[in-house]
């Protein structure tokens, strides 16, 4: 496991290093291609309710143009809040990802960075915001207005540090998309209505691309996604 560990901040440390390098005009390049090849895919434009991360102001492909597509064609957008957790007594607290309701473009323009520039919801919103696993909030499972609800995702669009050929995903280090996924295939309520999973499409610019025979180093937690799109326009899937 340390090796495993140790394997996994390397090639962070590499691909972050390369990321820097890259000019603004590029990623704003790659992220338009990257955005209309997501449009284009059958499985967005047929999800309902999506999750989406917000992105960083620079690293990242952006992610602005994909929720104001989402707003406006009528999907429910839902995007991460990461909140502290209480854990058994004598345990240490533990960081966790929810994913909340987006309800405007114009609530989207209001977010105020967080210590990583990513636009962020106020801790104040939270529990009148629906959560995808059903309810409100963070820790209210019911509540009236979600009652007739199903709770559930139809896509989810993923970052990354890094990610290859076979779909596989290298984080930012917290473990946030993947412990959220665990919780998400083992919701009980959530399963009634929605047995199946969401449809996990990771977003990259083509420098995060490892090239063959290198691969992202995994263990069984490290949860694999459906496609990657690429800033150079491809899509990474079992059909490619």
């Amino acid at each position: 496991m340390a090796a495993l560990q140790t394997a996994k901040k390397d090639l962070r440390r590499k691909v972050r290093d390369v990321l820097l390098t890259l000019p603004k005009e590029s990623i704003a390049s790659q992220s338009t291609i990257v955005t209309n090849q997501l449009l284009s895919l059958p499985e967005y434009r047929n999800a309902k309710r999506i999750g989406v991360y917000l992105s960083m102001p620079s690293g990242e492909i952006s992610t602005t143009s994909i929720v104001q597509n989402a707003l406006k064609s009528g999907k429910e957008v839902f995007i991460p809040y990461i909140h502290t957790t209480e854990n058994a007594p004598a345990q240490p607290k533990s960081s966790v990802m929810d994913m909340l309701a987006l309800n405007s473009m114009e609530e989207f323009e209001s977010l105020k960075p967080d210590k990583w520039g990513i636009p962020s919801l106020d801790e104040a919103s939270i529990s009148d915001r629906e959560n995808c696993l059903g309810g409100y909030g963070v820790a209210s499972p019911w509540h009236p207005h979600t009652a007739r609800k199903s709770p559930g995702l139809d896509l989810i669009v993923m970052p990354g540090m890094a990610f290859d050929k076979s779909l596989r995903r290298l984080g930012h280090g917290k473990g946030y998309y993947d412990r959220f996924l665990a919780r998400y295939s083992t919701d009980e309520e959530r399963k009634k209505s929605t047995p199946q999973r969401p449809f996990l499409v990771a977003l990259a610019l083509k420098e995060q691309v490892l090239q063959p025979p290198e691969e992202i180093p995994v263990s069984e937690h490290d949860w694999p996604v459906d496609a990657v799109i690429v800033g150079d326009g491809q899509i990474i899937s079992p059909r490619s």
